[in-house]
């Protein structure tokens, strides 16, 4: 377990703590709440699981580095970026997605790229963006975010 775990373990302790000497009855309504809450959210997370390991069983990690490794950045991220705007993923499954894809040898650039364009750029909503606002509206905005997407990714990507 590394130190910023056991912080937020001792951190999360000592506060449950300190709300059970306050309010004891609160503290467990709160419990009662979040675990029903969590209840709710236990089929979207073994969804994530198991989409991250049907896509890496199917990707194989050699694909993975060789398309979205260190040697290709720039194509790279042009595909990451082009399939994170065309893909309609709620972000939360796409951080595990995406950690997932470094971890199996993909560059931070485009992984940096495929998060930014898909929450930036909306491919599959187009036509409800054009129908509500106008298509040069929608298209100069989902061509600006992708351009912007792109260059956020580089910048990740200077940084890191």
């Amino acid at each position: 377990m590394d130190i910023f775990t056991i912080i937020f373990w001792i951190i999360t302790i000592s506060l449950t703590i300190v709300a059970l000497v306050k309010e004891k009855r609160r503290t467990f309504e709160a419990m009662k709440k979040s675990r029903s809450m969590m209840g709710n959210m236990l089929g979207q997370i073994i969804s994530i699981i198991f989409l991250i390991g049907l896509i890496l069983t199917f990707i194989p990690p050699e694909s993975i580095k060789s398309v979205l490794g260190s040697s290709n950045v720039i194509s790279g991220t042009i595909i990451s970026g082009l399939a994170g705007a065309i893909t309609l993923i709620p972000a939360f499954v796409a951080f595990p997605l995406v950690g997932s894809l470094v971890t199996a040898g993909a560059s931070i650039i485009p992984a940096a790229a495929f998060l930014t364009t898909l929450t930036m750029v909306g491919f599959v909503t187009f036509p409800l963006e054009k129908k509500e606002f106008g298509t040069k509206f929608a298209l100069s905005r989902n061509l600006l975010s992708f351009i912007f997407a792109l260059i956020i990714a580089m910048m990740i990507g200077v940084i890191l």
